[in-house]
């Protein structure tokens, strides 16, 4: 396995108090604890969270005018957190909200924060997942309009999302502005497919049929016996990445979960296309983050396992039908062998990695066959495999999520033991996928114009 060139100054440019420090004063300092970066990574805001080890995914609003991210606040008590960035350098906890009486609540509860826009309207989701044992079973997220926000007594809730047929929750979603115009919400499910969700029709709705605005179902493509080699595991995504193929014109849908990584067509969201598939790959029994690239030819994959690099595949020969799946990686990256790299966002030809105990990496991608390190910060601030503040020895510890926003290049961590991080990279001073000779399509969506070289609705392409 080829290991990761470093296009950086190695040596930490820059030394900040730790938080692990400060959060615990009378602790010996860690052996071998990470700190610091490469000298073109600067750390510009950090927030201590009250959440240690109970912080989980980040997303961030796209405009300047609106300068926020949320963060869900895991295990008990679940919830969420607004964090103001309007100064990056200041970074201002504005709000939390925890689910009714949260410490009767099991399993992992609150995991993902996501923002839509529609009709001029700006909606945040909370993704949950509550075990049997407790209440809330069924319920798979919160739904909330921000529109008012700075001033959060204007935030109001406005519907709960729930699956009484498939309980368990929500382990993670995504939203998307379809071609068609639609502002969606794509959920993972206790179930052999991921649900669609139209947010003007949920918010429409308010607190009354908690399904309404279901409007398309995406299969997997695997059978339970098929889940695992004794099948004991259901079938199910674990998360998914949505984009537009300017050259294809189709919204495309990237699947992680069983048995590999799956993309379908979901141009027509009640008729969902299997295109190709990732399976029988060496190592991998179950996708975890499959996201490709501007032009969807090349997609980077995980797989949640210690020792297990991201891979990078080139999806045409089964895009083109020239081979009825893709098994082979063309490439393969790793922070350190040791370790294993979480969630990651592409804005070619960088790919923006929140990598566990790694903190935050930058990897380049323009030879996908040799994607190699551009820069880092450890936000994590611990050594490998260290006792976290959980008890637990193991290497799911430190940057969870990572995302960009687009319109100048500021890059948001959020980090299981730290909190919020807020970072800049000399020379990325925000993305537009033309500057690079590319679709502009990326996670960021576009929600006032739609994907990017689709035709507008109610017109002919």
């Amino acid at each position: 396995m080829r290991r990761s060139r470093v296009f950086a100054i190695l040596i930490p440019a820059v030394f900040l108090a730790s938080p692990l420090a400060a959060q615990f004063p009378n602790s010996p300092v860690i052996p071998g604890v990470r700190v610091g970066g490469s000298a073109n990574v600067h750390p510009i805001g950090h927030l201590q969270l009250d959440s240690a080890h109970k912080t989980a995914d980040i997303t961030i609003e796209q405009e300047l005018s609106r300068p926020y991210a949320y963060i869900a606040h895991r295990l008990v008590p679940s919830g969420i957190e607004i964090i103001s960035i309007k100064d990056p350098s200041k970074p201002v906890l504005l709000w939390k909200w925890f689910v009714e009486n949260a410490e009767l609540h099991k399993g992992a509860g609150a995991l993902n924060p996501i923002y839509l826009k529609s009709h001029g309207r700006y909606y945040l989701t909370n993704a949950y997942q509550f075990q049997a044992g407790g209440p809330d079973t069924d319920l798979g997220a919160s739904v909330w309009d921000v529109t008012g926000l700075p001033d959060t007594s204007k935030i109001k809730e406005i519907a709960r999302i729930k699956d009484p047929d498939h309980p368990g929750g929500f382990h993670e979603s995504q939203s998307y502005k379809h071609s068609n115009g639609q502002a969606l919400l794509f959920t993972q499910a206790s179930a052999p497919f991921a649900s669609v969700w139209d947010i003007d029709q949920v918010a429409a709705a308010g607190k009354g049929d908690p399904k309404t605005g279901l409007v398309g179902l995406v299969p997997i493509p695997v059978t339970d016996s098929q889940a695992t080699p004794n099948g004991m595991r259901a079938a199910s995504y674990h998360d998914f990445y949505i984009a537009y193929d300017a050259a294809t014109h189709q919204d495309k849908f990237y699947g992680a979960g069983q048995g590999g990584y799956y993309v379908y067509d979901v141009t027509d969201l009640k008729n969902p296309k299997l295109l190709t598939s990732v399976t029988g790959v060496s190592g991998m029994q179950r996708g975890h983050t499959f996201m490709a690239d501007p032009t969807g030819r090349y997609a980077w994959a995980e797989t949640e396992y210690q020792y297990a690099p991201l891979r990078v595949f080139d999806l045409k020969p089964g895009l083109d039908g020239t081979v009825k799946t893709i098994s082979r990686p063309i490439g393969a990256w790793n922070a350190d062998w040791r370790d294993l790299a979480h969630n990651f966002e592409i804005r070619w030809p960088y790919v923006f990695i929140s990598a566990y105990e790694d903190g935050l990496q930058i990897v380049n991608m323009m030879d996908p066959t040799n994607p190699y390190t551009v820069g880092f910060y450890n936000t994590c601030e611990c050594p490998h495999n260290w006792v976290n503040t959980n008890g637990d020895r193991n290497i799911f510890d430190g940057a969870w999520g990572v995302q960009v926003r687009n319109a100048d290049g500021l890059i948001v961590i959020s980090d299981i033991q730290t909190g919020f991080w807020a970072f800049k990279m000399e020379g990325f001073d925000g993305w537009n996928g033309h500057q690079w000779g590319m679709p502009n399509i990326s996670g960021a969506q576009d929600w006032d114009n739609g994907p990017d070289g689709a035709p507008k609705p109610g017109k002919v392409s």
